[in-house]
């Protein structure tokens, strides 16, 4: 992509990227994008975080809408985030060439080794409650085929992912939407952000994305506030905070388990070595050497 925009529309039982077409942007807004599971919730909260000062209260359940999710209604979430008077910072799950492009917006994108993001995955749907398959597969206006139950074993989920990530139990496409977010990292409202560095320097990524996004105003005690409130043990404590309103009915645990380990290789000694080589095999194949090292292991310099 020589030049960002939207060329392509996802529909499908989850998103409706065409919710984006109704979407004003203001020159200061915060597009948050991740393929999912890559650490979404985490960014939410290292931003909202960052553009208040620290505060403990935040909520970025409430104040950071995921815009094409096809539930609640669209104009319902329209109506909220046109009355928002704070520097808004927004979810998608979308690749970069289904969003609608501001070259004064600032977009953030969160990776994640594949098979940490499955592993995640795994769980997050395997937790899940009859009301969760229930909003996502029977809500009217669904495009496409019904998401799928995961396989009870998360080797399984993977084994889809590398076979096919159209597959039913994969909930949307990721090779492509990594290579749309990498096709577009030299441009300068795009930041790559590594799920790795964020646990090995949460202190020193944060100040990388404040210097991106503009945020030079925090004190010394406020940014160490964000830092300490952005960790995962705080998040995990206050997990009422992260997790959408309605997480006691669609998962079992609750918020609790919205918020689960945050670890990574839980994978590494499970996987057979056929079954990771196998992986590995189809990372390179569709990324190519270069972006497939980086998903791998982080530390981008930018």
């Amino acid at each position: 992509m020589t030049a960002p925009g939207e060329i392509r529309i996802i529909q499908n039982h989850s998103q409706d990227s065409t919710r984006w077409n109704d979407f004003e942007y203001r020159d200061d807004d915060i597009i948050i994008s991740t393929w999912g599971k890559a650490g979404t919730t985490w960014m939410q909260q290292i931003v909202g975080q960052l553009l208040n000062n620290g505060d403990p209260n935040l909520c970025p359940n409430i104040l950071s809408p995921w815009v094409e999710m096809r539930v609640p209604p669209a104009d319902m979430i329209m109506s909220m985030v046109n009355a928002q008077t704070h520097r808004r910072f927004l979810k998608s799950h979308l690749p970069a060439d289904a969003l609608p492009w501001s070259p004064k917006a600032k977009y953030v994108f969160v990776a994640r080794d594949g098979r940490d993001m499955i592993w995640s995955l795994h769980h997050h749907l395997a937790i899940a409650t009859p009301a969760l398959w229930q909003v996502i597969n029977e809500t009217p206006g669904r495009i496409g085929p019904p998401l799928g139950r995961p396989p009870e074993d998360p080797r399984d989920l993977l084994k889809d992912l590398v076979e096919d990530d159209n597959r039913a139990t994969i909930p949307w496409p990721l090779w492509s939407c990594l290579r749309s977010w990498w096709a577009v990292r030299d441009q300068p409202n795009v930041l790559l952000v590594h799920f790795n560095d964020l646990k090995t320097d949460l202190d020193g990524e944060m100040k990388r994305i404040a210097t991106f996004l503009g945020v030079n105003n925090l004190t010394t005690s406020q940014f160490d506030a964000a830092v300490k409130h952005s960790g995962f043990a705080w998040m995990k404590e206050h997990a009422d905070r992260f997790a959408p309103p309605q997480a006691e009915q669609v998962w079992e645990g609750g918020a609790k388990q919205f918020i689960n380990k945050g670890t990574n290789n839980r994978w590494m000694d499970v996987l057979s070595e056929d079954e990771n080589k196998s992986y590995l095999e189809k990372v390179e194949k569709e990324l190519g050497p270069e972006l497939a090292e980086w998903l791998k292991g982080g530390r981008l310099v930018q």
